[in-house]
């Protein structure tokens, strides 16, 4: 196989691979208006690619397209060499499509509106590879009705592979047809022709240029088909530019190149829709930013309400935080002189209460401490389950109705006028919300309980690391040291070498004061080092927790409709981005014109 089969399978590939790309986008469900229209237009170019596909192997259809008196007729003759169209130079002569083609062509394959047309065999060797259509003229009606001139092209145009767009030096910048050929060039190749060679002057220099902004013309053909068809008749081979362009459409539209020609025109099918759908979707863009936007600010402001409020409910329990968050400390910091003050710190109470059991003397002073370490009890117990309701909480936070329902109907607002459909918005936003707090509401208090307790393992590890424990340790034993040093230079420096009297309680009641101040000095750092850490650990906790809680938002099915229309238009310019690579393929290595992408 040779590297031309190769590369032609390749592109064929390609292309194949792209009409599978649009397929999946067309067909993708879509909320958002405009890419449900987008899909919508490109379902129709689909259908059309599929007919093009379907009669792939089946003669090209080439179409003769210009305004009134421009001498298409002519033209057909002078390429079939026979009077096989009538002719006039001033009026419309063709008001029913013919169709030329080959004594053994078989039309049943192209889906040509046979009924409406007019057909004629003929043995010209042209025809061979090819069927010619000879169309009405699209500037004979203002409006398209349905037995109108304008309404028999448009329904031809959908089956013709190849337009012969002809002129003259009189009808060459009309308005009205130059509107319909850029309807008509999509998905089509196009082939230039002046016609009147003998009457008019060449224009096909100012006629290029005019061009140039939306077509590409490898070569214009000036032609006298009057002559032409003489010389045909009397057996010649038309010479000069008559001659070029039937060694053209020989060549370039032979039975080997059918393939390629259509895969060529699926390409411009693809490139016409996708530009044009794309340009569809950024004319909303602006809606759906601003949409996405407001989406989350309203976020962002129930966040931060929610937040604020959460902080407050877990701030009310900071006693307990506290408590808990010194036991785990004490319990990973180990036996040392100032864990001891830590240890002393947490079981203050239960000292107190041991101290007093041992000045009971009778069993109503018992029952009296008995009662106070129940009430002690019941009032942790109070304390905890105060701090479970502020996570409780968390799940419903008490937003008033108010708050909720002017949301409600911004967002609403903001959704027709982006082009979404209403029923992502729930009936009822207050009562949805209710809804989904009690659906979630086990699994939010269970993630919220254990990341409490991780708040306090991970608080209690990073205060007690060994070197938070070796800065507390020391300056708590330097005071000790300091204490040591001083009664032991007494006892055994002081009193026997210099005869100086032992230390007396004016030392070691000051000392020992200085000793709980300097504990309870150091006490106070280590707490506040703990309550620094544990407010920065709640914010945290709340803020996670909020976002855990709104992190669908209070309108989740229109947030996936929007990140969804977000991805379909980011796929649909990757498909554009694809079908312009393969178009700009396509277009190499072949002398017809087309229709430049947009």
């Amino acid at each position: 196989m040779s590297d031309v089969d190769l590369n032609q399978l390749e592109l064929l590939s390609q292309v194949d691979s792209l009409l599978r790309q649009a397929r999946n986008w067309a067909d993708a469900p879509s909320a958002w208006q405009p890419i449900a229209q987008a899909q919508s237009l490109l379902r129709r170019v689909l259908a059309r690619t599929e007919a093009l596909r379907i009669r792939l192997e089946a003669p090209l259809v080439v179409a003769t397209f210009g305004g009134t008196g421009t001498g298409k007729s002519s033209l057909v003759n002078a390429l079939i060499g026979a009077d096989v169209t009538r002719t006039g130079r001033q009026r419309p002569t063709t008001r029913r499509p013919i169709v030329v083609c080959h004594e053994r062509t078989d039309l049943t394959r192209l889906g040509l509106p046979l009924h409406d047309c007019e057909l004629v065999r003929s043995d010209s060797e042209l025809v061979r590879d090819l069927v010619i259509v000879d169309c009405p003229d699209p500037d004979t009606s203002e409006t398209e009705t349905p037995d109108s001139n304008l309404a028999l092209l448009h329904s031809l145009l959908p089956f013709c592979d190849v337009l012969l767009y002809v002129s003259t030096q009189q009808k060459y910048r009309s308005a009205r047809v130059s509107e319909e050929l850029a309807q008509a060039a999509t998905g089509c190749r196009v082939v230039f022709v002046q016609t009147h060679a003998d009457l008019d002057e060449d224009i096909r220099e100012d006629w290029s240029k005019q061009l140039s902004s939306a077509y590409d013309a490898p070569e214009i053909f000036f032609v006298d088909s009057q002559l032409a068809l003489r010389e045909q008749i009397a057996g010649r081979r038309p010479a000069g530019d008559m001659g070029q362009l039937i060694d053209l459409l020989m060549r370039e539209l032979s039975s080997a190149s059918r393939a390629r020609i259509r895969r060529a025109n699926v390409v411009d099918l693809l490139e016409e829709a996708t530009s044009r759908c794309q340009s569809t979707l950024l004319q909303s863009q602006t809606e759906l930013k601003r949409l996405e936007q407001m989406l989350n600010e309203q976020r962002s402001a129930l966040a931060r309400r929610m937040t604020q409020q959460l902080c407050s409910d877990l701030e009310a329990s900071r006693g307990l935080w506290e408590r808990r968050l010194v036991e785990a400390v004490v319990e990973n910091w180990g036996l040392s002189p100032f864990s001891a003050v830590l240890r002393t710190y947490h079981g203050l109470g239960s000292l107190l209460m041991s101290l007093s059991l041992t000045r009971v003397r009778s069993t109503a002073q018992m029952a009296l401490i008995g009662a106070v370490q129940g009430v002690r009890m019941l009032r942790e117990m109070q304390e905890r389950n105060s701090a479970d309701a502020g996570l409780q909480r968390a799940s419903t936070l008490g937003i008033d109705d108010v708050l909720l329902r002017e949301t409600e109907l911004i967002i609403e607002g903001q959704v027709r006028s982006a082009g979404f459909d209403r029923s992502l918005l729930p009936a009822s936003t207050i009562d949805q919300l209710r809804e989904q707090a009690a659906r979630l509401e086990t699994q939010f208090l269970g993630d919220a309980s254990q990341k409490a307790d991780d708040l306090i393992h991970r608080l209690a590890a990073r205060n007690s690391h060994w070197s938070v424990r070796i800065r507390y340790e020391a300056l708590f034993m330097a005071y000790v040291l300091f204490v040591l040093f001083r009664v032991g230079k007494n006892f055994f420096y002081d009193s026997l070498v210099n005869d100086a009297p032992f230390l007396t309680t004016d030392f070691y009641i000051p000392a020992g004061i200085f000793w709980i101040l300097w504990s309870g000095v150091l006490l106070i750092a280590f707490l506040t080092r703990l309550r620094r850490g544990l407010n920065q650990e709640i914010q945290g906790l709340a803020a996670e927790l909020v976002g855990v809680r709104l992190s669908g938002g209070l309108f989740p099915q229109l947030d996936n409709a929007c990140r969804l229309a977000r991805q379909q238009t980011h796929e649909l310019a990757q498909l554009r981005e694809s079908v312009e690579r393969v178009r700009e393929s396509v277009a190499t290595g072949t002398s017809l014109g087309t229709r430049r992408g947009l």
